[in-house]
């Protein structure tokens, strides 16, 4: 925490939290207010692995606080990040994998453009570029997810999320590829929503489609420190966008239109969230995981299964990870639902970065485990569950600035560098 960060590289941090002092961009509290108001606008080097692995081993449930438990033989592997690029990308901030057979990697640069890997070959000419409509100034603002369709095969959509010129909105926008399949057509754009940001940072930004086949879309609180917006903050006031995770349809609509199933008959499917800046669905089972960026002391990941009507409510502001935040506020925690697990930053950094079940078949050891990092420290741990409890293991200290993860159409995990680097998960 009291750390200065060191790297240059942090300069571009996305998913920062709020904690270190006011100079070091990786916790920066952006202190410029603009509008308030949040309502949609529809607008037609050499990795080191642990010593020993794993490494340390924590049990935690979501009542209990972290215990030491006896390693599991079977989870005894190391865990080994295979390069596929680590040259000539610009501050990568995700990846997805096309689902048209072609294996292809599309991968997010933070100031507005797609870039393709093919075969190991990174493309010189992006597959999508709109730097001219984004803007990156901020730590956390750029261009933030792609998200293909699922029926990408056949449709050729795809949606991104960005922060706009020149107001920092977060801005939803739907593409279509060209008569080229190598390049979207960027005069297809299409804006599904518009979110205006009061403050430059916690601006979430991860889109996934669910199970359902509906766009999830993660947004932060604001910004600022202690979730400052209104008498009880963004993320626990469920008429506003800001600090929830959504749930729209945007299939066969021109927009998007509201799933009735929606637990508040709003866009807003969960809320009490910072700043998720990275969730995924275990293609298995269809549970959800958000790893919710923490504010000085605590990261935390967050768990639905897939059976959950939605409406839950993670806790903050009044929770950090499972600890009162501001005991004169009071801590409450009467129908919250607390994580599944946590670490300090006195121990693992300062960002939570979430990942992936694994669920290829390359790396049966892997098998089940969700794996996830600090952009700080590029720490990375797995967790799985253990009968009632769940298990958290130190895997690996990559030396990297994890800025996301991506899985491709076999349920292989890719681990994405900030500094611009793309990693394959393998394991021995």
């Amino acid at each position: 925490m009291r750390v200065r960060i060191l790297s240059v590289l942090l300069v571009s941090l996305i998913i920062t939290a709020c904690a270190v002092p006011a100079n070091s961009p990786a916790r920066q509290t952006v202190s410029t207010p603009a509008s308030a108001v949040a309502v949609p606008t529809v607008v037609p080097p050499t990795l080191r692995p642990t010593a020993t692995s794993p490494a340390s081993t924590i049990a935690t449930s979501p009542t209990a606080q972290l215990t030491a438990t006896p390693i599991q033989r079977e989870n005894a592997f190391t865990l080994v990040l295979e390069p596929i690029v680590t040259s000539g990308l610009t501050r990568p901030t995700d990846l997805a994998v096309a689902n048209d057979a072609t294996g292809r990697l599309f991968v997010v640069e933070q100031p507005g453009r797609i870039r393709t890997i093919s075969n190991g070959r990174l493309f010189d000419q992006p597959f999508l570029d709109i730097t001219d409509r984004v803007l990156s100034e901020g730590n956390e603002q750029g261009l933030l997810s792609v998200a293909l369709h699922p029926d990408f095969r056949t449709n050729g959509q795809l949606f991104v999320d960005y922060t706009r010129q020149p107001d920092g909105a977060t801005v939803i926008e739907r593409y279509t590829v060209s008569g080229d399949p190598n390049y979207a057509d960027k005069n297809s754009a299409t804006q599904i929503l518009v979110i205006p940001q009061p403050q430059a940072n916690h601006n979430g930004g991860q889109l996934q489609f669910g199970p359902d086949g509906y766009l999830y879309i993660g947004m932060g609180d604001g910004g600022g420190q202690g979730d400052q917006h209104g008498s009880i903050g963004n993320g626990q006031n469920r008429n506003v966008l800001l600090g929830k995770l959504l749930r729209i349809d945007v299939t066969h609509q021109d927009t998007y239109a509201i799933p009735p199933t929606n637990p508040f008959n709003t866009e807003v499917w969960a809320f009490g969230l910072r700043n998720p800046w990275r969730f995924s669905f275990d293609r298995a089972t269809g549970d959800l995981y958000i790893a919710d960026v923490g504010q000085d002391t605590y990261e935390e990941v967050d768990f639905q299964p897939a059976a959950s009507k939605g409406g839950e409510n993670y806790g903050w502001r009044s929770m950090e990870g499972r600890h009162c935040y501001d005991p004169q506020e009071g801590c409450d925690q009467t129908g919250l639902v607390l994580p599944v697990a946590e670490y300090s930053h006195a121990v693992g950094g300062c960002a939570i970065t979430g990942g992936y079940i694994y669920r290829g078949a390359q790396y049966p050891v892997l098998q089940g485990q969700y794996f996830f990092g600090d952009y700080c420290t590029g720490i990375m741990w797995s967790l799985q569950r253990a009968g009632d409890q769940w298990q958290m293991t130190k895997r690996l200290e990559s030396g990297l600035h994890i800025s996301s993860f991506g899985e491709d159409v076999y349920g292989e995990i890719y681990v994405i560098d900030l500094g611009g680097g793309v990693y394959r998960l393998s394991a021995k």
